[in-house]
């Protein structure tokens, strides 16, 4: 968690918010998350809309945040 300041833990799942300038960078940025998702075999919680992307991680089959959590939010940033 040290490494990852930016992220907190709300909702039994790891969030992080990204802030971008309009909508058509909030898609590329939750397509480059998405593509890193798929990559790790993970499937986030990613909310998109005008100028933020917001991502939730955590692994269902753990029922909360696991180690694949982190390592995928360290990939991310």
């Amino acid at each position: 968690a040290q490494d990852l300041p930016r992220w907190r833990f709300e909702g039994n799942a790891l969030r992080r918010l990204y802030r971008v300038n309009g909508f058509r960078s909030a898609l590329i940025v939750a397509n480059t998350i998405g593509h890193l998702a798929e990559a790790a075999w993970h499937h986030p919680d990613l909310m998109i809309s005008w100028g933020k992307v917001e991502v939730a991680l955590w692994s269902h089959d753990a029922g909360g945040v696991s180690e694949r959590d982190f390592a995928l939010a360290q990939r991310i940033e």
